[in-house]
């Protein structure tokens, strides 16, 4: 997937200022798919055995895991499609309907949360903040091993 479709697709775009980021999973990580990000994206790689460590334990952090995935589940899954053909056509529409005005509060949403990492400095998600809880999330307590100042201000 990543040499067959995910690189090729890179090199049609300016990745020059593009940051690449993944959690841990072994899956993610072999050696191979580690040189190959880093050939692609050098310093400008978060992921476990990257250049930047994945924090562990933030399934929160990543914007893809808190949206779309919930958002698109519960609309493509709204009129219980019985056939692979109405699944699609309702997981293309879906996604084809997500404006970026979307977008932009899931970006806002994300800087809230990397916000309140360096405001904490890495204490666990309080109950009541304002993000959804998934398990034992629990932040970094050193911003020195994943540091977040080299971010963009909003």
């Amino acid at each position: 997937m990543t040499t067959n479709f995910f690189i090729p697709e890179l090199n049609n775009h300016d990745v020059q200022e593009l940051w690449f980021q993944q959690e841990g999973a072994t899956c993610h990580t072999a050696r191979a798919s580690i040189d190959l990000l880093k050939d692609m994206f050098g310093d400008r790689l978060i992921s476990r055995f990257g250049p930047v460590n994945w924090p562990p334990r933030t399934c929160d952090l990543t914007p893809l895991d808190y949206f779309p995935w919930g958002y698109v589940k519960s609309l493509v899954n709204a009129d219980k499609p019985q056939t692979l053909d109405h699944l699609e056509d309702n997981i293309r529409r879906v996604i084809a309907d997500i404006r970026p005005q979307m977008l932009e509060k899931v970006i806002t949403n994300w800087t809230s949360r990397l916000d309140y990492i360096r405001a904490s400095r890495g204490s666990p998600m309080l109950e009541g903040y304002p993000f959804p809880q998934r398990g034992m999330t629990f932040f970094l307590r050193s911003t020195d091993e994943f540091s977040l100042g080299s971010l963009p201000d909003r």
